[in-house]
């Protein structure tokens, strides 16, 4: 008997700074109801789904922004959310800027099953962008100014299988799905805001939507897990985000793909015993991996070329 779970990819449409949080909320509930009307089990939300992508400004005092932050998850605001997921029996994901009573900030996304119950925390671990005020920019990236790094990459069991969690540019990096891979994650949920103009090489623009499906199918087939990507896109605050939502078996097909950078709704019946495929033969990871190789990957941050290999200029 396989293991059937039907998900929703619930891309939105951009949020502005003017924009309420009930007026998001509203949006939010209006996408559930669809994937209630279509059988889903999981309607999956982006990151930072309930503001706009506030990092793209700088300010002095970062306490300014923390207006932008949920200091409780649900709160008054976002409560009507988790009533409407437990009238429908359906679960959800959601990305949101967290505030914790301690005062730590953190990008953060919650998966919650169909009775209201928050199942799963994922802070995310790759903050990209920059630290420091960058005025030559059309707009900023200061997500390693407003938010601290996660701590891990964690399964949990949910939704009749193991999911796992990451968030935008931790999809970019192959030791993501890997770290989930190695617990037996069936199912990656990752909410994106990714503009289509990347200042510090605008040569990538045109590629954005190639690199971003590239990075999710590849690491849907490398670890034989679902992987379902889901953007705000469109035209947010002058700038322009990128769409494309996807949910992706793990052959690393597309099986289910956004057309619109409005709020839309795609669907996929999701078999996680489909993964078995790839676990258990191509990837099987307990026979083939070596680990004893690959040493380097937790020993070191930036490139080191061995010292026989060195430009002799870079060394005199």
């Amino acid at each position: 008997m396989t293991r059937m779970v039907t998900i929703g990819a619930a891309q939105t449409g951009p949020i502005q700074r003017s924009d309420t949080r009930a007026e998001v909320v509203e949006r939010l509930i209006a996408l559930l109801r669809q994937g209630a009307e279509a059988g889903c089990d999981l309607v999956v939300f982006p990151e930072l789904t309930l503001t706009t992508f506030f990092p793209r400004w700088f300010v002095e005092d970062r306490a300014e922004f923390d207006h932008f932050f949920e200091t409780e998850m649900p709160g008054p605001e976002t409560q009507p959310l988790f009533d409407e997921a437990v009238r429908l029996q359906v679960g959800f994901h959601l990305g949101y800027a967290e505030l914790t009573p301690d005062g730590h900030h953190y990008n953060t996304a919650i998966l919650v099953e169909p009775n209201g119950q928050i199942v799963a925390r994922y802070r995310k671990v790759h903050l990209p962008g920059h630290e420091a005020h960058e005025p030559w920019r059309a707009f900023q990236h200061l997500e390693r100014y407003y938010f601290e790094a996660g701590p891990s990459f964690d399964v949990h069991r949910a939704f009749g299988g193991l999911m796992g969690m990451a968030i935008c540019n931790d999809r970019r990096w192959p030791e993501t799905y890997r770290v989930l891979g190695l617990q037996g994650c069936e199912m990656a949920l990752i909410g994106y805001n990714t503009p289509t103009h990347y200042a510090p090489d605008p040569s990538q623009d045109r590629l954005q939507g190639f690199h971003n499906h590239l990075v999710l199918q590849s690491g849907a087939y490398q670890n034989g897990m679902w992987v379902v990507g889901v953007a705000k896109a469109g035209e947010e605050e002058g700038c322009h985000l990128l769409g494309e939502s996807a949910i992706i078996a793990p052959s690393g097909e597309i099986m289910a793909v956004c057309a619109t950078d409005g709020d839309e709704l795609v669907v996929a019946e999701c078999d996680l015993d489909l993964c078995a495929n790839y676990k258990e033969t191509l990837f099987d990871f307990d026979r083939y991996r070596r680990p004893e190789v690959y040493r380097r990957i937790t020993e070191q941050t930036g490139v080191e070329i061995p010292a026989h290999l060195r430009d002799p200029k870079e060394t005199s």
